[in-house]
């Protein structure tokens, strides 16, 4: 495991999206746009971020 930290931002709004992409958003503990989270960077984050990746943005910390 990596001990990196993301900053994780939803840039977009979620309406017009699948419902898997909705539920991944929210796994993400993400709701709005501008929310923003800090997560531990691990294989099965960067997953849920590819699912999203149009509606935020990932910084390493």
């Amino acid at each position: 495991m990596s001990d990196k930290t993301l900053r994780i931002t939803q840039v977009r709004s979620v309406i017009g999206c699948t419902k898997k992409q909705k539920a991944t958003i929210k796994a993400l503990g993400l709701g709005r746009p501008n929310y923003r989270v800090e997560r531990q960077d691990n294989p099965c984050l960067r997953g849920q971020i590819r699912v999203v990746q149009h509606l935020v943005k990932v910084e390493e910390l």
